[in-house]
């Protein structure tokens, strides 16, 4: 899968300084061996570190080079899916479960950023906005439902007029605050994680891919192009970026998709006018336009996507074609910075979690909602691994049906109806 161009994002130019990290040599031995330094595999090694189990992480590139590091850094409250739907797939009590497990997220992600002083510019509030007219009913049922249901008291409505006025643009009908979500720079947090890992005594190796794994004299061994792990437990992370090592069940559930961002020149006092609380905002297409502004002022600005391999040849192009038309005005304003990277998604966008084998679990296909849920979920894997599996059980009831059409049909009839629902967008 191709890990793109991390460099000419804006995240990696604002990056904390970062050394590079030695690859897998030889030998190396771990209670527990996770591969992927994103934010679930740092997430893990960082409790498990933390709990004096030994682990070492094998990274296939650089820490935070797949989504974590090049998300749009949007910190969405709850699962993927709403409460409601959770009720109906799973069941009241699992749905009051994963609720509680989203505000632990929530809360788990605001102490590990104080905890270890990750400097990632976190800053409160998350907008949905409506881009279809109509719908204030919906989102007034479901302020309620969340506040009677799940005591959940940060959701408030904003009008078509508020919103215009808030954003800087007239393109939305309204839609629905939510206080307990944010944004955030994501790459530092990804790093501030691998360094609070490392702290504890977590080894991280950079460029060493992990080819296969397989079971040898009553150990796990992991193996690379120059060395190899032997172990107890094996996590294995990485979502969009998941290939063979995770086998055919995981990926006939997991499909990667490529999404794309950019970032504006400062915008100097336009900014004033643009996002005025500063919150993230993301709007109800089915292909999500996300945005926020940069501490320095610049509009970061995600949208559109595609689903074979490679990013289109003018990528800037393609992503401020999507700008704007939220915010025509900034016609001429310069684009800096454009990038794209690859998530995992699944048919209910549902999270993929499993105990594949014993002692060998999987975490990806979080569909966009990683940036909180994700580093949590890492801490739930290494529970599992220490036999704590509740709340790995409890994801594992979630649905995760195979995409459909079998290994030779899956892929074109996943792409005819991604790209339908696209259309919908445009209609």
């Amino acid at each position: 899968m191709n890990l793109g161009h991390p460099a000419t994002s804006w995240y990696a130019a604002t990056a904390t300084p970062f050394d590079p990290l030695p690859a897998l040599d030889g030998d190396a031995f771990a209670d527990v061996c996770v591969v992927g330094a994103g934010y679930t595999g740092l997430g893990a090694a960082l409790e498990l570190a933390s709990r004096g189990v030994s682990v070492v992480v094998l990274e296939a590139a650089q820490v935070g080079s797949g989504a974590s590091g090049r998300n749009g850094g949007q910190a969405h409250m709850g699962q993927r899916n709403d409460q409601a739907w959770l009720e109906k797939a799973v069941g009241r009590d699992d749905a009051l479960l994963l609720w509680k497990m989203a505000l632990d997220a929530r809360s788990h992600l605001a102490a590990t950023i104080a905890e270890h002083a990750i400097a990632c510019d976190f800053t409160p509030g998350m907008i949905h906005a409506r881009h279809r007219p109509g719908g204030e009913g919906e989102d007034l049922d479901h302020i309620e439902f969340m506040a009677d249901r799940y005591g959940y008291h940060e959701l408030e409505p904003i009008d078509e007029d508020a919103l215009a006025q808030e954003l800087g643009t007239s393109v939305y009908h309204g839609g629905v605050r939510d206080n307990g979500g944010g944004h955030l720079h994501p790459l530092n947090l990804a790093l501030g994680l691998a360094k609070a890992a490392m702290a504890k005594g977590a080894v991280i190796h950079e460029r060493s891919r992990a080819r296969e794994w397989r079971r040898e004299g009553g150990k796990i061994v992991v193996e690379t192009a120059a060395g190899r792990v032997l172990c107890d437990q094996l996590i294995l992370t990485g979502d969009g970026y998941l290939d063979e090592l995770a086998g055919p069940q995981a990926r006939a559930r997991v499909m990667p998709i490529n999404n794309f961002v950019l970032a504006t020149e400062p915008l100097g006092d336009r900014a004033e006018r643009i996002i005025r609380s500063n919150a993230a905002v993301a709007d109800s297409r089915f292909v999500v336009n996300y945005f926020r502004k940069s501490p320095d002022g610049r509009l970061l600005f995600g949208g559109g996507e595609n689903y074979r391999p490679g990013f289109p040849p003018d990528l800037p192009g393609f992503v401020r074609r999507h700008m704007l038309k939220i915010y025509p005005d900034l016609a001429d304003v310069k684009v800096t910075h454009a990038w794209g990277g690859t998530l995992g998604i699944t048919v209910h966008r549902a999270p993929y979690v499993r105990e594949l084998a014993p002692g060998v679990r999987v975490a990806a296909g979080y569909s966009g909602q990683g940036v909180m849920l994700a580093p949590w979920f890492g801490k739930l894997l290494a529970d599992a691994a220490l036999g704590e599996t509740a709340g790995v059980d409890l994801l594992s009831r979630l649905p995760t049906p195979p995409f459909p059409g079998g290994r030779l049909l899956r892929w074109p009839l996943t792409v005819a109806g991604l790209s339908w629902y696209a259309l919908r967008d445009r209609l």
